[in-house]
């Protein structure tokens, strides 16, 4: 089988603007969650949420910032620090007919979506931007991605949930395994902190309410957890053939070895409380990347902060690790960025590539109480992983109507990565 490889991180954060300052931030184990200053909030049940720092004109140029939701904006940014991470910056090194991009995301373009309805029923109908359809479709952010660099071996779209990114990344994995692309830009973006988004979400109780304590409110894992967090932004990988990145010298971070997807068709918001599907995905992913549970040493946990959610996901680690999960650190990095939904799963892949390069686990905040029966050693400080030898994690994301996807990545085939 084709091994596929990353050669570039790029990402927008609640943590940093950039993946650099993301990672530092994620293994000091600080809080991207804020209470949100905008007059909107005011009466909202819930005020609070992980938002990105993005001076879009002057990151993307006025003119282009424009003409893009705020989801794509996020994208582009990460697009451009992931491209030129993989020495791709040029624009003349990739084949556009052998360059694909696969994004994820939840929800897309929606500020666009509310903000042209808001100016049909105030203004009329020839005030409504002729933009409106192209900065609010789904495929935006790839479509976006795709012109900036040129592909056209591909550009796809996945849409499933807070599990988009992940499905993303693996439909990517298809593309290059399946030899119709050398290389393609694969991850996620979200950018949906609106009125609309906090009240829908708040109306669901799904929603932490510590308006009086933000940075503690997303608590995975803790029987004191009451919701999950709002988050935004983006995160791309860049993923080649091993062939290809090898052939211009690229630098490798790791590999991404496989993918494992399932459905619990269980309900459309909560997920099956025994956690089958997703043990399901988790055991189908090891499958496709050739490793058994023994050779997993980090879980990086989907761990939204829901009371249902978690517990789920923590019985289908053990039943997919057996025995072995005992001696698997795992990490819940919403519990600092808050939930991306649609971008979470790529960032939290990132924060894995990351991890097995750097071998350290990035620590989970707030975990004052964990629940008596979890099963899990869950990292509450940065924590090393084996000093030698081979590495291999697992990044999980699921999502509303059931969406299971399991990634694994191994250090294989890294070269500096730095």
């Amino acid at each position: 089988m084709t091994d596929i490889v990353i050669t570039g991180l790029g990402a927008i954060t609640p943590l940093g603007d950039d993946v650099p300052s993301t990672w530092r931030a994620m293994l000091a184990g600080a809080s991207g969650v804020r209470p949100i200053e905008a007059a909107w909030a005011a009466d909202l049940p819930v005020r609070f949420a992980a938002q990105v720092v993005l001076d879009a004109p002057a990151r993307l140029g006025r003119v282009a910032a424009r003409r893009m939701d705020k989801v794509t904006q996020v994208a582009m940014v990460a697009l451009h620090e992931a491209w030129a991470d993989a020495g791709l910056a040029a624009g003349d090194v990739a084949d556009p007919d052998r360059t694909g991009v696969v994004l994820g995301t939840g929800i897309a373009g929606l500020e666009t979506t509310l903000a042209a309805w808001d100016t049909l029923r105030e203004q009329g109908t020839r005030r409504v931007s002729p933009l409106t359809v192209p900065m609010l479709m789904a495929n935006a952010p790839a479509a976006q991605v795709g012109l900036a660099i040129g592909a056209r071996a591909c550009v796809r779209t996945a849409v499933a949930a807070c599990a988009s990114s992940n499905d993303a990344l693996a439909m990517a994995l298809d593309e290059l395994r399946l030899g119709r692309a050398d290389v393609v830009v694969a991850g996620g973006a979200e950018a949906c902190i609106l009125p609309f988004t906090m009240a829908s979400f708040a109306q669901m109780q799904a929603l932490s309410t510590r308006n009086d304590e933000p940075e503690r409110a997303s608590r995975p894992f803790d029987t004191e957890r009451d919701g999950f967090v709002l988050g935004e932004g983006a995160a791309l990988l860049v993923l080649e053939t091993l062939a290809h990145a090898t052939s211009r010298g690229a630098r490798i971070y790791g590999t991404l070895a496989g993918a494992g997807l399932s459905a619990d068709s269980h309900d459309i918001v909560q997920p099956d409380p025994s956690g089958d599907g997703q043990r399901l995905a988790l055991q189908r992913a090891m499958a496709d990347a050739g490793v058994s549970p023994r050779d997993i040493v980090h879980v990086n946990a989907h761990a939204t902060s829901t009371p249902a959610g978690d517990m789920a996901e923590a019985r289908a680690i053990t039943a997919a690790l057996g025995g072995e999960s005992d001696h698997v650190i795992v990490t819940a990095p919403k519990s600092q960025t808050g939930h991306l939904l649609g971008a979470a799963g790529a960032l939290e892949a990132l924060a894995t590539v990351l991890a097995l390069r750097d071998r350290v686990v990035p620590p989970t905040i707030n975990l004052d109480h964990p629940e008596p029966t979890l099963g899990l050693d869950v990292a509450t400080t940065a924590r090393p992983l084996p000093p030698a030898g081979p590495l291999a994690a697992v990044s999980n994301s699921f999502g509303f109507g059931g969406h299971n996807v399991t990634l694994v990545f191994t250090d294989q085939h890294r070269t500096d990565g730095r």
